[in-house]
């Protein structure tokens, strides 16, 4: 068995999800792993990672509007010394995934048709994210 890891930087443009599913498929293609188990993780807590349809964009849309409904950035939050969108994106974090779980076939991630990788950024602004990447396999 073989394990591949790399550092992956994602610069985000502020709250959204941005798809990195393309890098990822780079990584994979790169690592000389046929068959295994690709781990994505990111390294923050106010950022977080999804497997979503990325065909449709009112889909991402409708996600962030849900999630701004659970986590406001008006609520009375007593964390607020980092700015009224910094306790929001905690939760949002906490709600999500930080890391993901995807199996690796014939040097191909199994993704269903309509499903891409992203890092969804809680924060207002643009942020330079530290994905980390292990992909273990033959």
């Amino acid at each position: 068995m073989r394990q591949v890891t790399r550092e992956m930087s994602v610069e985000t443009e502020g709250r959204g999800l941005c798809e990195v599913t393309g890098l990822v498929r780079q990584f994979v293609g790169q690592s000389g792993v046929s068959n295994g188990l690709l781990t994505v993780f990111i390294r923050h807590t106010s950022a977080s990672l999804t497997i979503q349809e990325n065909a449709d964009p009112s889909v991402l849309r409708d996600l962030e509007d849900f999630l701004d409904r659970v986590a406001p950035e008006n609520h009375p939050w007593a964390h607020a010394s980092e700015g009224p969108d910094d306790m929001p994106a905690h939760i949002k974090a906490a709600l999500t995934d930080v890391s993901l779980t995807i199996p690796v076939v014939d040097g191909e991630m199994t993704l269903g048709t309509w499903q891409g990788i992203f890092v969804m950024e809680h924060r207002a602004r643009g942020h330079l994210r530290k994905l980390r990447l292990l992909l273990m396999g033959d």
